[in-house]
């Protein structure tokens, strides 16, 4: 425990009960927590929360007690000044370096050293290995493509996009499900799925580049006419009047 040969707690406390305070009263009016002031006023101040707690708090109390802070802060680090550490201590000079300097050398000396050895080690490795295993044989790339194309009968989407000319309502029936409505102004474009089929209206024909499964099939349709149809997965791209 920490006690000052100066009494500064005792100070603090006379002067406290001179003006008739009360601990209580003291750290409401403060703000400081009455345990803390309890422990300046007894010098114990490692009850506090480490030096720079210490020293704000006689600050305030000094202050509210109508005492110089400043005195009472020298007093308080006449016999209580920080000690420096051992870690803090400047070491002597021209002394840590050149040590650090000779294992750095020494230890990036070793690091090259290695990594030559495992290099040469990998390259007999990997010479030993390619001497004993034969070149793979060529790749199928046939029967590799064969293996990854769709198989009949499996079931996709129906994948109809609409990019408008000029402005057009479109029209989606997808799935024999409700019918939705879009506008589009110009070059406006949107893209419509399906498990099975998409009925496609357009309310002019001629009017909107259509492309079914990345196929095209132009600017269907007649101008001043509507155009409608039925897409599906075996639909092919015809002449469109329109294209």
């Amino acid at each position: 425990m920490q006690r000052s040969t100066l009494d500064v707690g005792s100070a603090l406390r006379k002067v406290r009960e001179g003006r008739e305070l009360t601990l209580e009263e003291a750290a409401r009016d403060t703000r400081v927590r009455r345990e803390f002031l309890e422990a300046l006023e007894a010098e114990e101040f490692d009850r506090l929360l480490g030096d720079v707690h210490v020293r704000g708090c006689l600050r305030t109390y000094a202050t509210y007690l109508g005492l110089s802070p400043d005195k009472v802060v020298a007093a308080y680090e006449s016999d209580h000044a920080p000690e420096p550490s051992p870690s803090t201590m400047t070491p002597p000079p021209g002394r840590v370096e050149p040590v650090l300097g000779g294992r750095r050398r020494r230890d990036d000396h070793r690091l090259l050293i290695l990594i030559a050895a495992t290099v040469l080690v990998l390259a007999g490795a990997f010479g030993v290995l390619s001497a004993r295993r034969p070149a793979p044989e060529p790749a199928d790339l046939a029967a590799e493509a064969s293996a990854v194309e769709p198989e009949a009968g499996v079931d996709r989407e129906v994948t109809v996009a609409v990019v408008a000319r000029r402005p057009v309502d479109v029209t989606i029936v997808a799935d024999e499900g409700e019918p939705q409505l879009f506008s589009l102004e110009s070059d406006e474009g949107r893209s419509f799925e399906a498990d099975t089929t998409i009925t496609l209206t357009l309310s002019e024909g001629s009017s909107a580049r259509v492309t079914v499964d990345g196929l095209d099939f132009g600017y269907p349709g007649e101008p001043g006419v509507p155009w409608e149809h039925t897409f599906g997965h075996q639909d092919e791209p015809a002449p469109s009047p329109g294209g």
